[in-house]
């Protein structure tokens, strides 16, 4: 009996659980029948007369790559839009409705787009990634998952010891801010969330973000654009071990060579070409990562020093052996005047030696007096010899 009795209760339970089930469930379905009963989704909230206010913020999942060359970053993230939409106020037990996104193609949404965007991606597998809720109150909360490829201008001048602020910004399309004003629903401080586990940056720290709201003037009207820049950090660590203490090292070693024998011209020689030729292809390996700009960044003026440094040794080593030349060839002819010199003063030493034996046997011969003239003559002719050579 007492087991028939258990029965009875746990089927009035689960009937009774059952049935407040299904008429939760047709209550939201009379709801929605209700809400969507000669609702126009061509229509913005406020039509014709307030202005419609939407706030936003955005939920950061994934940052980066982050590309030096196309001069962009790539962003997922989860993008929020909140308005109010006073045709969507309902009565009922149920505070909020969640729905799925097969919903939104029947009301209203703000047209929003991402004006430096180059590329976005909505996200579809498995369902369309998009949630939406809607308020008593009439408030709805849309939310989306996006994937977004963004210019990022760069200035590379301080390269590598550089950073960026990479803007995205987004706003209306049709809408001029007479009728769509964007406000960041957190303020300008939380309304972006980039937790540090979503930051997947291998060469720069993300280092913060900077909120700001603009108003965009073209020549259908002004538009209300947000704008949020992501301060960019580049690290230096890749840059000193694969370009700057490589080039250090090139310049060390172009000094060394001074301390080889001048007279080892080959050797002298191929060092010096050699360090020129790694400086360069260091140089060519540098700028590979870089986007052709029209000016010099900072590790140009550096390699520029280095290469200075390198030209420079190769050059000091010519001058040099050119000038040791030059010195070589003026002792070898000074050596060989003297040479001649020598010579010259012997064959007139032996011509002398000749004319004072024929002088002696001219005294004997014909007297003091021309032997004494004679003599003078052949000294007179000697001491000239001398002097011209």
């Amino acid at each position: 009996m007492g087991i028939l009795i258990l029965i009875l209760v746990t089927l009035t339970c689960v009937g009774r659980v059952y049935g407040q089930e299904s008429y939760a469930g047709e209550n939201i379905t009379r709801i929605l029948d209700r809400l969507l009963d000669g609702y126009d989704n061509r229509l913005r909230p406020g039509s014709g007369g307030m202005i419609t206010e939407v706030k936003t913020d955005i939920f950061v999942t994934s940052f980066g790559p982050v590309s030096d060359v196309e001069m962009e970053y790539t962003i997922d993230m989860f993008f929020r839009q909140t308005w109010v939409d006073e045709r969507l106020k309902y009565d009922g037990a149920v505070e909020i409705l969640r729905l799925n996104n097969k919903m939104v193609d029947k009301i209203w949404t703000p047209d929003t787009f991402f004006r430096n965007s180059r590329k976005s991606i909505a996200h579809n597998m498995t369902t369309p990634n998009k949630l939406f809720r809607i308020m008593q109150n009439g408030t709805v909360l849309y939310t989306m998952r996006l994937t977004i490829s963004a210019e990022c201008p760069m200035r590379l001048m301080d390269f590598p010891m550089d950073g960026h602020a990479c803007p995205l910004k987004f706003g209306s399309y049709a809408y001029t801010s007479s009728e769509i004003t964007f406000t960041w629903r957190k303020g300008l401080e939380a309304s972006v969330d980039c937790p540090q586990e979503s930051i997947s940056l291998l060469q720069y720290d993300l280092v913060g973000q900077r909120l700001s709201m603009e108003t965009f003037k073209s020549n259908t009207g002004f538009y209300s654009v947000m704008v949020v820049h992501f301060l960019l950090q580049r690290k230096l660590g890749y840059y000193l071990i694969q370009t700057y203490i490589p080039l250090i090292m090139v310049v060390v070693l172009s000094q060394v060579a001074f301390w080889i024998n001048k007279e080892s011209v080959p050797a002298r020689t191929v060092a010096g070409i050699t360090t020129v030729l790694t400086m360069t292809t260091l140089s060519i390996s540098a700028r590979q990562s870089l986007p052709k700009v029209s000016y010099a960044t900072a590790m140009d003026w550096f390699i520029a020093v280095c290469f200075a440094f390198v030209a420079s040794a190769l050059i000091e080593f010519a001058a040099v052996n050119y000038l040791a030349t030059l010195e070589a060839n003026r002792l070898k002819k000074r050596n060989a005047r003297q040479n001649k010199l020598e010579v010259l003063a012997e064959a007139s030493y032996d011509e002398e030696e000749d004319e004072s034996a024929s002088s002696v046997s001219n005294l004997l011969e014909g007297g003091w007096v021309g032997g004494w003239t004679h003599t003078h003559s052949q000294t007179q002719t000697w001491l000239g010899l001398v002097a011209r050579g």
